[in-house]
């Protein structure tokens, strides 16, 4: 049993404290993207293992990750800090970059990474392209990679049958291992942490309007962006203050650790064993003289019982929106992948827009086409997040205040004068055409378009 105030003065170490150093802005892009075996078939990991290898030496990578069958699931560049990934399996890759602040840095690496992978790729009939939800995932083995956190976590996820709870779990417990996102973290201030969190929050429905592209083909295709569905009605949505949006405008760094304090703790490392248990609130966690978790233990799953310790707080992780880290950092994690043409244009809308947090909580305050129309910003994302809008939301003015928000992003990147501008160019054409990369799949697969063609388009 750890004492609440130490665990309270614990957390606002790790979560306020690295705001208040004086510190060089910078920016964190993490990028993930599935692998697709053009044969229809399941994605041939031996392959993956050797394009690993190769890419490890052509660019100069390090082991940093072995699974449990001796296989590379993370490599690092310690020059400029660059990590080679696969994210829960080695059917979706991820490129996390060292951090910069300047988005074309992270073009030119990325260009070059990807280049690189996608011809070794295409030689062996598989690609990398940039869908949200793996086209081929029905074809694919649904296996974490083999290592005591990711099986954990799939086993987690997979616990829903355990619950007898007042909330919808959907059926698609493995989507860890085919979901892709895009991911931007950037360096924020104190005395701007609650105004970034409230404003970026109540951004939400516009980003799922420009964004959404994830789409589980021939079952859920009324739903353009199902990532929000996929995290926020699994496990990890027990404690609904673990995910999604915070649903109401911080008032106060008080307020802020009050809702830290609200949120749970789902699994801890002990002596080298994943352990995983049902969600606790995490100042409930430290009241347990001892809980119950479960680990696999090499050939099955068993019970054990443990000790809380101060020390298990760095496995509070939330997987919010907006997720405040450990670093210093705002994690915005609510964009599905992107189109590999377009993107750069996820992190540019972001860092754009960090140049402009008052301006931007002014636009939205004052606008009436889409807010003060009876929904908060929480339904309204879930309404933006389908294919087809209710009539009340008129599509022009609606897209006219998309185009305001995009039109701000635009300043903040010119008043960098980086050159960064030009990665926001997708979202006019978007804007331009009332579309998202979601709806555009769908429209033209209903026109006659092969899947093949598509995962094709979005791969270059």
């Amino acid at each position: 049993m750890v004492k609440e105030e130490i665990v309270k003065q614990k957390l606002y170490e790790k979560y306020i404290e690295p705001t208040k150093k004086k510190r060089e802005h910078f920016i964190g892009v993490e990028l993930e993207m599935p692998i697709v075996n053009l044969n229809k078939a399941a994605v041939d990991f031996a392959l993956v293992h050797r394009i690993t290898r190769e890419f490890m030496e052509e660019f100069h990578f390090e082991e940093q990750g072995i699974d449990d069958e001796g296989n590379i699931y993370a490599a690092v560049n310690n020059e400029n800090g660059d990590i080679l990934s696969y994210d829960c399996s080695y059917n979706n890759l991820e490129f996390s970059f060292g951090k910069t602040n300047n988005l074309n840095d992270i073009f030119f690496r990325f260009n070059s990474y990807y280049s690189y992978m996608n011809k070794k790729f295409n030689e062996e009939h598989h690609t990398l392209t940039g869908m949200g939800v793996n086209p081929y995932r029905i074809f694919n083995r649904m296996e974490p990679i083999p290592n005591g956190r990711y099986r954990m976590l799939l086993h987690h996820i997979n616990s829903y049958k355990n619950y007898d709870l007042p909330m919808y779990f959907h059926n698609y417990p493995t989507y860890g291992l085919f979901s892709s996102a895009s991911q931007v973290q950037l360096d924020v201030d104190y005395d701007k942490l609650i105004d970034t969190l409230n404003v970026f929050s109540k951004l939400e429905p516009i980003k799922a309007i420009l964004f959404s592209n994830s789409v589980i083909l021939e079952e859920q295709e009324h739903i353009a962006g199902i990532r929000d569905i996929l995290w926020e009605n699994s496990t990890h949505g027990i404690n609904p203050h673990n995910v999604g949006m915070f649903g109401h405008d911080l008032a106060s760094i008080d307020d802020l650790m009050k809702y830290i304090e609200s949120t749970s703790m789902y699994c801890v490392e002990k002596e080298g064993k994943y352990i995983n248990f049902p969600p606790v609130n995490v100042l409930e966690y430290f009241r347990q003289e001892k809980i119950k978790g479960e680990f696999f233990n090499g050939t099955k799953y068993e019970s054990i019982w443990f000790v809380p310790e101060i020390e298990d707080l760095k496995y509070l992780r939330t997987f919010k929106f907006e997720d405040l880290t450990f670093r210093g950092t705002i994690e915005f994690r609510s964009v599905c992948c992107q189109p590999i043409s377009d993107v750069m244009s996820v992190a540019a809308f972001h860092v754009g827009l960090m140049e402009k947090i008052e301006e931007l909580k002014d636009i939205l305050e004052k606008d009436y086409f889409l807010f003060h129309q009876g929904y908060n910003a929480s339904e309204l994302r879930k309404i933006f997040n389908m294919m087809k809008w209710p009539e009340n939301f008129k599509q022009d003015q609606v897209y006219q205040l998309v185009k305001q928000v995009v039109d701000l992003a635009k300043e903040g990147l010119e008043q960098r004068d980086l050159g960064e501008v030009k990665y926001l160019e997708p979202l006019y054409g978007r804007i331009n055409k009332k579309t998202n990369p979601a709806k555009y799949m769908l429209q033209k697969l209903k026109a006659g378009a092969k899947i093949e063609e598509l995962i094709k388009e979005y791969s270059i």
